[in-house]
């Protein structure tokens, strides 16, 4: 069947709710360091906070005063016109003001909240970018990339909205039911505080599973959406395989779990409609009728039934509001618990500081492993190198022969301090490579990888890359000794050309060139490539591996290479078994040993003369 890669992204709820604790509060509360600097005005924002829960408990009392004049001992309207008038500017000036205290609010922690997540950003991307490779091995960028947008995201939505309304609706909410006892009889409102809130909190419970179960349904649908792409994505594969049986079977299977899906989805809607039309109406009916009764008993006032009405409504509301609010500030723990597991994570000492391009204690390039063992900490049961032993001298050319998997690209990572030895000793012009500073270290080294990335920037931008301060001349050089100033000055934009996501605009062997353009401009001590040609066609390789031959002069180059014809001329060449070195010697050497790998792989390849 047919298969294609894919990356799910986070979205918003699908960021882990954490619980309420006072561990998870205690983690959350780190976040008020990034607000140091706006403490006046997230104290302002409070008071404009107490100010909209203020006003939003003073409005329904002042509104329930409109019902009184219903029952008014008049027949004419100009005797309560005064008190109807002064009534009506009271409640338009508590508007005003709810407004202001709203707008207040709201831009107060929008700039508090803004302020602490530049700096939060700041320190996360800071943090990740100064992350070592095994960290990298260990955790998916899309998942990063998500904690830098989604979770800071999330946590910006909590402080900006979410944790103010809970305050505000819980002021309301809990000042509500002491003013509903205080204004009006104690017959009328022990019905509202014994039948409402078990029911709102039934519903709340109800309406949680129901949300987490529309969840699950919307997975399913989205797998049945993965196979109907799967298959048309791949359908040389489904076709040429003649597995369209196959293929309808396996989806016909989904659908039907779908169905089955959306039915128990249905009756679960319709239990809940129903639990609300029945319950909360009948509620409200029972309630009335007991407000009723009491009022043609003279046992409460029109004044008393508006502000029983009133405030009900307003408590309705922020109860009901509350539980959503609560979810989202969930959801930022849990966002808050993964942003400060990337901030509290160990990261390489990377000098930022540092001078690029100065060569100000270049080093040699003497490069030696002696005795390295090595293991990949996301796989700690399997040892990728064994006693690996070998030396170079400065501005030799060593090459490093393999199949797949024998150790080639790991001794590779770390010549670039990308991991450190488990065991033996890497060397340096004589000194164990983690005696250097790393930022140091790695500002003499280049690497040109098989698989080239380019930023998504101009040619001129990617070549920069190499040294930022270079001039304009030193580009041109550098594009020139790459062989790659012919094909960018045909383009119109010239060196302006931009290069599209990862350099997609332009071909394998122009990508090349301007990675290795890029290494020129830097200038290495060392210099590793990666299989830098084996992805190419004849006439690309050609110009690739002469602007590489051009870059090795001088340089200290580990090169790692399937096609041996690329390697004949290294100094040395190390041939290496299941992370084991099993021959060492030149081109001319190695090829007379006719029982040795790396005779049979030039046999393999047609390289014997």
């Amino acid at each position: 069947m047919a298969k294609v890669t894919r990356v799910k992204h986070k979205a918003k709820d699908d960021i882990p709710k954490a619980k309420f604790s006072k561990e998870n509060f205690k983690k959350s509360f780190r976040l008020f360091n990034y607000i140091e600097k706006s403490k006046g005005q997230f104290g302002l924002g409070m008071f404009f906070l107490a100010g909209t829960a203020a006003m939003g408990l003073y409005f329904p009392v002042i509104a329930g005063k409109l019902f009184g004049f219903f029952g008014a001992d008049t027949n004419s309207f100009e005797t309560i016109r005064p008190e109807v008038v002064k009534t009506g500017i009271t409640l338009l000036v508590l508007l005003i003001l709810q407004g202001f205290f709203s707008f207040g609010r709201v831009y107060m922690f929008s700039l508090v909240t803004e302020n602490m997540l530049k700096g939060l950003r700041t320190d996360t991307f800071n943090k990740l970018i100064r992350m070592p490779m095994s960290f990298f091995s260990k955790n998916q960028v899309a998942d990063l990339s998500s904690r830098v947008a989604t979770d800071i995201n999330v946590i910006s939505e909590a402080f900006t909205t979410n944790i103010a309304e809970v305050i505000r609706q819980t002021i309301v909410g809990i000042g509500g039911l002491v003013l509903l006892v205080y204004y009006t009889d104690w017959n009328v409102a022990k019905w509202f505080i014994i039948i409402i809130p078990p029911i709102t909190v039934i519903a709340i419970f109800y309406g949680k599973r129901i949300r987490k179960y529309a969840k699950d349904f919307q997975d399913k649908i989205a797998e049945s959406g993965i196979i109907v792409s799967e298959s048309l994505t791949g359908i040389t594969s489904v076709k040429s395989f003649t597995n369209e049986k196959l293929e309808i079977d396996r989806y016909d299977k989904v659908t039907s779990e779908v169905r089955k899906f959306g039915i128990k989805y249905g009756i679960m809607r319709g239990t809940f409609f129903a639990f609300i039309i029945t319950c909360i109406f009948g509620a409200i009916f029972f309630i009335l009728y007991q407000m009723i009764q009491l009022k043609f008993d003279k046992q409460i006032t029109g004044e008393q039934f508006g502000k029983f009405m009133m405030l009900s409504l307003f408590i309705a509301g922020s109860l009901g509001g509350l539980p959503e609010q609560l979810a989202s500030i969930q959801r930022a723990l849990g966002a808050t618990d993964r942003v400060f597991d990337i901030i509290d994570d160990e990261n390489e000492i990377i000098n930022l500081e540092y001078q690029t391009n100065q060569n100000i204690k270049r080093v040699k390039g003497d490069l030696e492993f002696r005795n390295v063992q090595f293991t990949y900490p996301t796989r700690p049961d399997f040892k990728v190198l064994h006693n690996i032993s070998f030396h170079v001298k400065p501005g030799e050319t060593i090459a490093l022969v393999g199949s797949s998997g024998s150790g080639k690209s790991t001794l590779a990572s770390l010549a670039l301090r990308f991991y450190e030895p488990d065991g033996g000793e890497y060397l340096i012009d004589g000194k164990r490579s983690s005696d250097y500073e790393l930022t140091e270290l790695r500002d003499q080294m280049a690497i040109v990888p098989q698989d080239v990335l380019l930023f998504g920037g101009t040619i001129k931008e990617n070549i920069l890359y190499g040294k930022p301060t270079a001039t304009e001349e030193e580009i041109i050089d550098a594009a020139k000794q790459a062989n790659a100033y012919d094909f960018i000055m045909s383009f119109p934009d010239k060196f302006e050309t931009r290069v599209g996501d990862r350099g997609i605009q332009l071909s394998g062997g122009q990508r090349q060139r301007v990675a290795i353009a890029r290494a020129v401009l830097k200038n290495p001590s060392i210099l590793i490539l990666d299989e830098a040609t084996s992805s190419l066609d004849s006439e690309s390789e050609r110009l690739v591996q002469d602007a590489l031959d051009k870059l090795m002069v001088g340089r200290t180059s580990i090169v790692i290479a399937h096609r041996l014809s690329t390697i004949r001329n290294a100094d040395k060449i190390v041939v290496l078994q299941k992370g084991e070195v099993i021959e060492t010697g030149t081109h001319k050497e190695l090829i007379m040993q006719d029982q040795g790998l790396y005779y049979k792989l030039s046999k393999i390849q047609y390289e014997l003369h």
